[in-house]
């Protein structure tokens, strides 16, 4: 059962390569805020601009700097059933302890090919996989009698990370979902309420900047502790909007640049913040950190 905070890790570049020590040091700050686990190569950490021998890179850092301390869930999906294989069987060979599967983006297959897509993955892997529904990036939805058909064939299939923005569907998965299988929110903004219905934890981007913050908020929902969980929630809000404003990883890099964590840089296509939007994430930013004490 997969359950907790993990940190959808940001990936460091200075003059446009991987900033290596920026990177450990990230991992240690998650560490030691307490998170679950840490998922690197992920959206946020602009998995499409890496290449492959950079992807696998990134993977083996994190597994060798998180050790036994934390798991490691690396993001290996594709729109190329191949090559998401590939990418699964690396990770496995690297040491990490789980995939995360994004749906396959800009082909658009059916639900029988995306089931077919998955099934491929889990078919060529021990690993524990986390599929990924993010219909807003992917053009794609991976609807819930295909995730419980997946769930149900695939015992290595346990969990997914949820980012379509629905309650309902959360509660639909969680009642019909076979026993182990967990759901993960994907949007830091839901997680209070997908924890209300059911589900089991979060992949988080404000964690790279709050780690212990986040897997508080998780942790102390999970000891019964609602009202406690509902003060962290209204406190983080604003954080969790801002951290938006702008295509991510950009407004969470630039904070972590500000703190002096690592440079703001990032790969074209993605651009820097703007002016405008900088000056409000660092209101927002500011005033939270007042807030925490």
């Amino acid at each position: 059962m997969l359950s907790g905070t993990f940190t959808a890790l940001v990936t460091p570049f200075r003059n446009d390569e991987i900033d290596v020590e920026a990177f450990r040091r990230l991992i240690e700050a998650q560490i030691e805020g307490g998170v679950t686990g840490i998922v690197p190569v992920g959206t946020t950490g602009e998995s499409p601009t890496l290449s492959c021998g950079e992807r696998h890179h990134v993977i083996e850092l994190a597994v060798e700097r998180a050790g036994d301390r934390c798991q490691v869930i690396a993001g290996t999906g594709s729109n190329s059933t191949r090559d998401a294989i590939a990418h699964t069987k690396a990770a496995e060979e690297i040491g990490a302890d789980g995939a995360l599967l994004v749906a396959p983006y800009y082909n658009k297959p059916g639900q029988e090919g995306l089931f077919r897509h998955f099934a491929a993955i889990a078919e060529a892997t021990s690993l524990k996989l986390v599929l990924y529904n993010i219909p807003g990036r992917c053009a794609v939805d991976i609807t819930p009698d295909t995730v419980i058909r997946l769930a149900e064939h695939f015992p290595n299939i346990i969990a997914i990370k949820e980012a379509a923005g629905q309650v309902d569907r959360v509660s639909e998965l969680v009642r019909r979902a076979p026993k182990g299988f967990t759901v993960l929110s994907g949007d830091d903004s839901l997680t209070l309420p997908f924890l209300a219905v059911g589900a089991s934890g979060v992949v988080s981007v404000a964690s790279n900047l709050f780690p212990a913050e986040v897997a508080r908020l998780v942790r102390v929902f999970s000891e019964g502790k609602a009202a406690q969980a509902l003060s962290i929630h209204q406190r983080l809000f604003p954080l969790f909007k801002d951290l938006f404003i702008e295509p991510n990883p950009v407004p969470i890099k630039t904070a972590l640049g500000w703190r002096g964590l690592i440079s703001p840089e990032v790969r074209l296509p993605l651009s820097g913040m703007s002016e405008v939007n900088a000056t409000r994430l660092r209101k927002t930013i500011t005033a939270l950190e007042r807030a925490l004490g």
